[in-house]
């Protein structure tokens, strides 16, 4: 068959874990650049073998582009059965194409990057393992499949962030996404027993994406609702959304690679990925839609504000990821699936950019992270100046780069489509206008103006190793015209993105016509957003927002460049607010009132109330009765043979006189 070789995308990093968790200290002991050759070069093949699966789709036709490659069984229970196997169509071939690409580029820059840890073998151990959890995900083609894919990226997530365990704050940082994300999970797995329940009393057990979407009908409408909801929480804790986004921020204690594999094309695409597979659920729910698309304005504005004042470099490009995936979530709750999963690739191609440039930044001034303490590197560091001022370009949507068309589109939709509101789109602009000044705020304070770093930290500032700035280069390339694979109609484009997914969510919309029977509404939805409006307002909105994005840029000019004493006043003058912000709106300080400390007191009346009191007490007080029956029992085993003569006669006279006197 023509996709029959699926399954060595997912086994090549999970060879390359193997070889390097067992054998990784021997070879590093013997040739240390044999432990990323393995790793690099499994990422490398899977993205190979990614590369031909997509040209092969590429050539077929648009309705032949499905085909479901089923390798073993796995679960058999009477009637429920599942298999591990791979479904590969648009959307799993367009997710693995950059979760393959970007993931190689990572590799190969942690080699310079990781190139004097100790852990050298454990560290490129983790992130096969991480490429290979993420690929089960993406490639899934059922429901428990994927479940296990997405469970090993957050055990992956939890071991990479805290791999510098012997710090206390990278330790507490992976504890933190563990926790937050097993939250997510429970709510996940909870709408996947409800969904899978319903469905089996229809006699459908079947957790397949075709056999689920294809039974879509046999859900009732609220029930579909909760499911969705339910699924939704789960992606708030995968891809950073209120009200679990807070561990993303902190998993920047981790070494700077696995930042960006974190924030740019794995883990955080997770949920958007999973609600883009369900769109025929999703679409049947306006309210979950709706909702949706309100986390995601409201993430994408909240997470924006708290970057204005950050002064850690990868916090600042933390919170900016949490804010664009606000976007794709966005995108997503108004219908254009497409739109999102477009942000999906630009975001992943910039924001590793980004995050690798920090890294050589970071790297440079020996560990500093503090862009208070930066400043002049532009002349040092040429080629890292370059690229990250396009990754900046890229992020604020300049028009010509990457992010300009993704975020574009999804603003237009919000503002036009049926599901979308003026309000959505007004809270996406105000968001795109903060990210546009926070970026070039950083780029201002890192590369501009006096260096601010000791004289020992400037004499050793220099550019980073080939192995680190060829892969900037190929991001830049690609932050440049990576989005010129979806240009709008309105620019004269043919939005490849969006016709190469329409199998996907036309698919969603022809079940979601079945499911509705003769309901008006969601036909009329239908119908509207396959519509196409007039390309004047889009323009318009279009000169709009990239008018006002110019403006954020020159404030952050005239604060940073000209009239560097301002930021300082205002924040003098607005103590209070300022504070809110540095201190991201106390939402971990609330957190810990509401739901640790009461959670960790429950605990503590459970372990010293229960457990001790009752549960250790009763087996205590069961064995110290037992202990006391033996002392009393003991006084009668004195081991003299007169004693228990005596105790014979009196027990036989006892017999006797019960027979004579009572029977």
């Amino acid at each position: 068959m023509k996709f029959d070789l699926v399954w060595l995308i997912p086994i090549f990093p999970l060879v390359g874990v193997l070889i390097n968790g067992l054998l990784g200290r021997r070879i590093v002991e013997k040739n240390k650049s044999l432990v990323h050759w393995i790793a690099c070069g499994a990422v490398g093949l899977s993205f190979l073998v990614t590369l031909l699966l997509f040209v092969k789709l590429l050539g077929l036709p648009a309705e032949e582009r499905l085909y479901d490659f089923t390798w073993f069984s796995w679960i058999s229970s009477g009637v429920f059965h599942v298999s591990v196997g791979y479904l590969i169509d648009p959307l799993s071939m367009f997710m693995c194409m950059f979760v393959t690409g970007v993931g190689f580029l990572i590799h190969v820059y942690s080699i310079g990057y990781m190139g004097h840890d100790e852990s050298y073998s454990r560290f490129f151990t983790y992130l096969n393992l991480f490429m290979f959890s993420m690929i089960t995900l993406v490639l899934a083609d059922n429901f428990l499949l994927m479940f296990l894919g997405w469970e090993g990226v957050g055990l992956c997530s939890y071991l990479l962030i805290s791999f510098w365990f012997t710090d206390l704050a990278n330790a507490v940082a992976g504890k933190k996404a563990f926790v937050t994300n097993r939250v997510g999970d429970f709510f996940f797995a909870i709408g996947l027993l409800v969904m899978l329940t319903h469905l089996g009393a229809h006699g459908m057990w079947s957790l397949k994406f075709t056999d689920v979407f294809s039974h879509a009908q046999l859900l009732p409408p609220h029930l579909v609702t909760i499911v969705c909801l339910l699924f939704f929480l789960g992606c708030t804790a995968k891809s950073a959304q209120i009200p679990l986004y807070i561990w993303l921020p902190d998993a920047m204690a981790g070494p700077t690679p696995v930042s960006a594999l974190i924030h740019a094309a794995t883990m955080v695409t997770a949920g958007v990925y999973f609600v883009s597979r369900c769109n025929v659920l999703f679409t049947m729910s306006p309210f979950a839609m709706q909702v949706v698309a309100v986390v995601g304005a409201l993430t994408a504005f909240f997470a924006a504000t708290i970057a204005l004042t950050q002064n850690d470099i990868k916090k600042v490009l933390a919170y900016s990821t949490v804010s664009q995936l606000g976007y794709m979530f966005l995108g997503l709750g108004v219908g254009a699936y497409a739109a999102g999963l477009f942000h999906v690739l630009t975001h992943s191609f910039f924001k590793a950019l980004l995050f690798l440039c920090s890294g050589c930044v970071i790297h440079a001034m020996s560990g500093e992270q503090d862009m208070r303490n930066m400043g002049g590197l532009r002349k040092k560091m040429p080629v890292t100046f370059i690229t990250m001022l396009i990754g900046t370009f890229a992020i604020a949507g300049i028009p010509g780069f990457s992010g300009f068309f993704s975020k574009d589109e999804i603003l237009w939709q919000a503002y036009s489509s049926p599901q979308g509101s003026h309000l959505l789109w007004f809270i996406g602009v105000l968001a795109a206008v903060m990210t546009a000044f926070y970026m070039f705020r950083l780029i201002f304070m890192t590369f501009f103006n006096e260096c601010r770093a000791s004289e020992e930290v400037q004499h050793h500032i220099h550019e980073a190793p080939k192995s680190m700035t060829i892969p900037l280069m190929v991001l830049s390339v690609l932050s440049i015209f990576g989005g010129y694979l979806g240009v709008p109609e309105a620019l004269g484009g043919a939005n490849r993105v969006e016709r190469f997914l329409e199998p996907v969510f036309g698919l969603g919309k022809d079940k979601l016509l079945q499911a509705a029977g003769g309901n008006p509404l969601i036909h009329r939805v239908v119908a509207e957003t396959a519509e196409h409006p007039s390309f004047a307002p889009e323009y318009k909105l279009m000169v709009f927002t990239t008018c006002i994005v110019l403006a954020g840029i020159f404030a952050s000019y005239m604060l940073y460049m000209r009239k560097r004493s301002v930021p300082e006043t205002i924040a003098a003058n607005n103590p209070s607010f300022y504070r809110l912000l540095l201190n991201k709106w106390y939402v971990d300080e609330l957190y810990e009132k509401v739901f640790i400390n009461p959670l960790r007191a429950f605990s503590i009346f459970l372990w010293k109330g229960i457990d001790v009191i009752v549960i250790d007490g009763l087996v205590n007080s069961t064995a110290a009765f037992f202990m006391e029956c033996g002392e009393v029992c003991k006084v009668s085993e004195s081991g003299y043979v007169q004693r228990y003569a005596v105790s014979f006669l009196v027990g036989v006279f006892v017999l006797i006189a019960y027979f004579v006197y009572v029977r």
